[in-house]
């Protein structure tokens, strides 16, 4: 009986490992919110092995509403809570930067690489720039000939993300905004035709002669949508690229360090892209089910880590290693708080 037992003990270790990851396979993890980082987010949560991923791009908003209701595991927003409405969770709640980004002004019917300032696009999005040949963009852009024709402003209809990272940079660069505006996830739009959630607002644009809007990158690389460079703090015109979100993250480090959600709109440097962001999970700091948590927090590791290799292709910004640091010893800290006793 133990020559049997030894002759057939590697295959019944191997059944039994196989077993081990089928079960760790069949763990689903339920996540719902931005739309800004869904290219990256589809990538990262096909291709990791440790659990099932399954991910609905509903827009900031109605991710923060579903976190805030339990309907989910994790929450995803490119708007970070604030300590106002972190009290009002029902529970603690951590929020963790993921990647970076860029908001591109993307546009219909122009030749890709229009050069604008950010005061102009704030004016343009109150109203009072409303056609293509306006004098100041016809400066911006000499070598060009703007067509006289009406531009049509698109934007977000939803709770968004992408709409608070754009608003807080008009807000930067324009005081009339950030008075009669200001800055939000939602904002009482003076002017334009409003686009709903994921690659909505980016064929908007496509589908709209004359039209300009403000999309993630990779929703214009993908639907091969012209868009702007925009004119930087240092008076440079820079065109959204990881590398210019990365140049952005790097110039706001200081800031970051004290204080993962601070926007890095308008940020300092020649190279900085002025309309980035960082994009952020949002999961409750104790776990109710251990056997979920054990696999959100391996799966946090993984993004924050081998993770961070699939941005620049997906045209993302990967984070530096020191907030990759502070994010480890987050994820620590919160797995420990969660396996102790309440």
């Amino acid at each position: 009986m133990n020559k049997i037992i030894t002759r057939f003990s590697p295959l019944v270790l191997l059944c039994a490992l196989s077993m081990a990851s089928s079960a760790r396979a069949q763990i689903k993890l339920n996540g719902a919110g931005a739309t800004f980082p869904f290219p990256i987010y589809s990538k990262w949560f096909s291709v990791y092995k440790g659990a099932q991923i399954n991910y609905q791009p509903v827009g900031s908003g109605a991710g923060l509403n579903q976190t805030r209701a339990r309907t989910i595991d994790f929450g995803a927003s490119d708007y970070p809570l604030s300590n106002a409405e972190l009290a009002q969770m029902p529970a603690p709640i951590v929020q963790m930067p993921t990647v970076g980004g860029a908001v591109a002004v993307a546009y219909n019917g122009l030749p890709h690489g229009l050069r604008f300032s950010g005061e102009l696009i704030a004016d343009i999005y109150l109203g009072k720039v409303t056609r293509w040949n306006d004098a100041r963009l016809q400066v911006l852009n000499p070598s060009v000939k703007l067509p006289n024709r009406p531009i049509t402003v698109t934007r977000r209809s939803d709770g968004s993300g992408t709409t608070f990272i754009f608003t807080s940079y008009l807000s930067s660069v324009s005081r009339e905004w950030r008075e009669k505006v200001g800055a939000g996830r939602n904002v009482a739009w003076p002017v334009g035709l409003g686009g709903r959630s994921g690659n909505g607002p980016t064929f908007l644009v496509k589908s709209t002669p004359g039209s300009i809007g403000y999309v993630e990158l990779a929703w214009a690389v993908q639907q091969n949508v012209p868009f702007a460079a925009v004119r930087n703090r240092d008076g440079q015109f820079v065109m959204p690229t990881s590398d210019g979100v990365s140049h952005a993250i790097q110039n706001s480090l200081p800031a970051l360090q004290r204080d993962m959600r601070t926007p890095i709109v308008n940020a300092r440097g020649a190279k900085s892209y002025p309309i980035s962001g960082l994009t952020y999970l949002l999961f409750y700091r104790r776990q109710a089910d251990p056997v979920k948590g054990r696999a959100l927090f391996n799966l946090l590791r993984w993004i924050n880590t081998r993770g961070q290799n699939y941005a620049k292709p997906l045209y993302y910004a990967p984070l530096p290693f020191s907030l990759q640091r502070i994010n480890s010893r987050k994820i620590s800290e919160v797995e420990k708080a969660s396996a102790s006793p309440p």
